[in-house]
């Protein structure tokens, strides 16, 4: 196999500076088709500005970057957007409340926030089929404004779909979720990815206990820079987190399943 072709991410040590701040320090990163990979990082780390980054939304200072064999710079990135999907907190809040969510998952193909026309016919198969595969058959009518936080994060899914890309970027999706809604949405990732023709998964994230075993590698930051980078189950250890969250972790797996618990710092009596 062509390994350019096989490329889906490369990044070579991205530095992106704004006034005398260093946001990104640095970063190198590479993804291959196949792999589904975890951003992982305190608040502040960095994860944020990457995504930006790689948008196009954030001009780096020095390195350079490219997705899915285009180079930033060298490419039309809003034609680019349109081949990876996202879902952020962002994209949520600029979706209108009355849109039904047949009509946003539909909105995707055009990369269009607020859909206005009527949809061609093969346009509202192929969202009835995506609600059916994001399991939100029955939601098609139900507008927007009434989705639950839950609902929302799959018909997003639907909507990144919808635009069949190569790659699929999950910022934070798990924010608002009540313990019960996030199980259930991990699960629900697990299946999305498991396909053979599924897009090559990024979740961004600051919880252990959001990894599913779908993932397959990942990417740690700390302070703008790459603190490691490689295959999941070598590199998610108690002392690299520790470094990571600056903190005393005590990092266990239960049923294929990470979890993690943070210690008193020392001399602090609880």
């Amino acid at each position: 196999m062509n390994s350019r072709r096989s490329t889906i991410l490369e990044v070579r040590d991205l530095r992106v500076e704004r006034g005398r701040t260093t946001i990104l320090d640095g970063v190198s990163w590479q993804v291959q088709r196949g792999e589904h990979w975890v951003l992982l990082g305190a608040n502040g780390s960095g994860k944020t500005s990457l995504l930006s980054a790689l948008a196009g939304y954030l001009t780096p200072t020095a390195g350079e970057f490219s997705v899915l064999g285009k180079t930033y710079g060298r490419s039309d990135w809003r034609e680019l957007r349109q081949q990876i999907g996202l879902v952020s907190s962002a994209v949520r809040q600029m979706m209108a409340g009355d849109e039904p969510a047949l009509e946003t998952v539909a909105s995707g193909k055009f990369a269009m926030i607020d859909f206005w026309g009527k949809l061609a016919r093969a346009d509202n198969n192929r969202a009835q089929k995506i609600l059916r595969q994001v399991e939100c058959a029955q939601l098609a009518a139900r507008p927007w404004g009434v989705l639950s936080q839950g609902e929302r994060q799959r018909v997003l899914i639907g909507r990144a779909l919808m635009g069949r890309p190569r790659l699929l970027i999950l910022d934070e999706p798990c924010a608002g979720l009540d313990p019960s809604a996030r199980e259930h949405f991990l699960q629900f990732l697990q299946r999305v990815g498991q396909p053979k023709n599924a897009p090559t998964l990024v979740l961004v994230t600051h919880h252990v206990e959001e990894i599913m075993p779908l993932f397959s590698h990942v990417l740690i930051l700390k302070n703008g820079r790459a603190l490691a980078a490689g295959k999941k189950r070598s590199l998610l250890t108690t002392n690299l987190l520790s470094q990571a969250f600056n903190a005393r972790t005590i990092l266990g797996t239960r049923g294929g399943r990470y979890t993690m618990r943070v210690l008193p710092k020392r001399g602090v009596v609880v």
